[in-house]
């Protein structure tokens, strides 16, 4: 999969160290995946929620950060809509960001 706003990651993973390496496996193992529907995803990541419109929400250390993307399988393309605290997680529409 082709994972769009990588800089995203980075960022998040200097602002919160913990995640930092977390990230970094996610992103390699997004990177090489080659998902074709949700269910794909749903066999490499079980906790993961699958949402309307192409989007998935992962959790990120043990659930303390939540990650979104939206995807389209087609193009093998994944897009970072969010990443942020599961409290900041709560404060949003995860199906419309």
């Amino acid at each position: 999969m082709k994972i769009i706003a990588r800089p995203k990651l980075i960022a998040f993973g200097e602002r919160f160290p913990d995640a930092k390496v977390q990230l970094d496996v996610w992103w390699a193992e997004a990177r090489r995946a080659k998902w074709k529907t949700p269910a794909d995803i749903k066999a490499q990541y079980r906790n993961a929620s699958i949402l309307k419109g192409g989007r998935v929400v992962f959790n990120i250390c043990g659930n303390k950060y939540r990650l979104i993307l939206r995807f389209d399988y087609e193009k093998g393309i994944g897009l970072v809509r969010f990443l942020g605290t599961h409290k900041e997680y709560d404060k949003i529409n995860a199906e419309e960001v």
